[in-house]
């Protein structure tokens, strides 16, 4: 049928229809309508925020911006909850001086309402974060982490928390990497137990508290999220942490989020709950931008003014670089980046070894730092754990076994911190292949490695000793130094240069597909 008349006068007609099919709908039902309007719960989401400071050279991320975020959100919809889902003590520059207390500083001023432990959360021992904790106006979270000598949760934190918004309850529960045990300074006192276990004890107790709606805040790799999903009935969104990288999956019918680090941007997760039942109806989901386009609040401004002697302090120049240095994570735990080789450089350097290692996961700054002047802001961003170097003797076969160990978790999509970057040396890796069999063509400085040859290895104390499963390592011999962190070791470097220009070189060659080759990566249909 051809229409006739002007669009105008059509959406007239189509105005007055709907308005007589509105009126010949009964009161009741409009009325019954109305009482079962949903409840609308909006969940704020950052994850792995080490810094207060905007990052990119201030173009992105900076608490100050999350707060007005969070108040001009929490304007609109009232029932807001901010979330931290792990990882804020550590590591950055300020926390080597401070131990995370800026950090915690920057949360209660931001109003943070809970945040989950990350591994990093226990990188300065048990002590140091029971300290955080009670500095800490918000609630931490987690529901696994359990200190032996109780049995109850670390820091007597609450296992779960229960919320009501408009007569609903909604149920929280954190859950922390179980491997925190081995890559981080709980100390023996503190176990992790798994998260399956714990979700489905915890689950039924929410129910019993009275939850209809139920958050998993959460710090796990994307499979563990996902494994969680499918092995614990009853959840209703994972918010999560931990990968720095922005994600947005599924598994058994349970939506899976995941920001960048540093509050690069905000996740808004709004869930719709049903009025009568509080169960949820629908889920709708944003991704802000946390950039220079967004105020900073103004009240923010007594945290920066509390630590603004430290932060000039680390704006002194000492040296420049010609070139974009590749600081980010997960090219770092993934493959040979300039960077790597930059510091792997410098521990070779500063002890006279043959070889210079590294894990990648040591490289924090999660960026590339733009050619130009390089304060010590950016060497303590590259390196601010404060580890001691090492140097141990490791005969040629005890180095394949390591390699073995670095390159064993690297599978395209996964970004294990003990991946290698060397100097010295030159290797060749296939993830796709069996363990033992991933290694291959290694040579130090030109030669093919000798199985029974002694090689002198500079690392940091933390690989020394076993750190990110190198127990192999830990009975080397070591040869006696003087002490040097390893940051040290890279500004002296750069220093002597004046000007660096490191570059990716062929010191790995990499024969399977990582991840940001085309690789497939997480997506909303991921759903194993």
């Amino acid at each position: 049928m051809r229409s006739t008349g002007t669009p105008h006068r059509r959406g007239e007609a189509l105005a007055v229809l709907l308005a007589l099919l509105m009126a010949l709908v009964p009161a009741a039902a409009r009325a019954q309508d109305e009482r079962a309007c949903d409840v609308r719960v909006t969940l704020l989401q950052v994850n792995d925020v080490y810094q207060f400071l905007p990052v990119e050279r201030g173009r992105e991320g900076g608490l100050a911006r999350v707060s007005t975020l969070r108040k001009e959100i929490a304007g609109r919809s009232p029932h807001t909850m901010l979330l931290l889902s792990g990882d804020t003590i550590s590591p950055s520059v300020e926390s080597i001086t401070y131990r995370g207390r800026q950090m915690i500083d920057a949360w209660n001023q931001v109003g943070l309402d809970y945040s989950v432990f990350g591994n990093h959360e226990f990188d300065f021992g048990p002590e140091e974060l029971l300290a955080r904790v009670g500095e800490s106006k918000f609630k931490w979270l987690g529901a696994n982490v359990i200190d032996k000598r109780t049995g109850r949760t670390f820091a007597d934190t609450p296992p779960f928390v229960v919320r009501e918004f408009g007569g609903v309850k909604v149920g929280i529960f954190g859950i922390t990497l179980p491997e925190t045990k081995i890559t981080s300074s709980p100390g023996p006192n503190v176990e992790f137990r798994g998260a399956c276990e714990t979700a489905k004890e915890v689950i039924p107790k929410l129910r019993d508290a009275g939850a209809r709606a139920v958050v998993a805040l959460t710090h796990l790799s994307l499979a563990e999220d996902k494994e969680l999903a499918r092995c614990a009935d009853g959840i209703d969104v994972i918010i999560g942490g931990h990968e720095h990288t922005l994600l947005q999956s599924a598994s058994a019918g349970v939506p899976i989020f995941k920001m960048t680090a540093d509050a690069r941007e905000m996740g808004r997760i709004d869930l719709n709950l049903d009025a009568q039942t509080g169960r949820v109806r629908s889920i709708d989901w944003e991704i802000i931008k946390v950039g220079a386009g967004v105020k900073e609040d103004p009240e923010f401004a007594a945290v920066t003014r509390k630590y603004a002697a430290k932060i000039r302090e680390l704006a002194g120049r000492v040296g420049r670089s010609s070139v974009a240095l590749d600081a980010r994570s997960a090219e770092n735990r993934t493959r040979e980046t300039n960077v790597g080789n930059l510091v792997a450089d410098s521990f070779r350097r500063a002890t006279g070894a043959d070889i210079g290692f590294l894990n990648g996961g040591s490289v924090r700054a999660d960026t590339i730092i733009s050619p130009g002047p390089l304060t010590m802001r950016d060497v303590l961003s590259i390196l601010p754990f404060n580890n001691e170097l090492e140097v141990i003797e490791v005969k040629g076969a005890l180095l394949s076994e390591a390699l073995e160990n670095g390159v064993g978790r690297t599978a395209p999509g996964a970004e294990p911190g003990r991946f290698p970057q060397v100097s010295g040396m030159k290797y060749t890796f296939d993830a796709s292949l069996p363990p033992g069999q991933r290694v291959k063509n290694v040579t130090v400085a030109g030669r093919p490695l000798d199985p029974a040859r002694t090689y002198r290895l500079a690392t940091t104390r933390y690989i020394a000793v076993g750190g990110d499963g190198y127990d192999m390592l830990a009975a080397a011999p070591r040869v006696p130094r003087a002490k040097l962190i390893d940051s040290e070791a890279l500004r002296r470097l750069i220093v002597a240069a004046r000007t660096i220009a490191p570059r990716v070189e062929g010191r790995i060659t990499r024969l399977d597909r990582p991840a940001g080759d085309g690789a497939p990566t997480a997506s909303p249909c991921a759903a194993k």
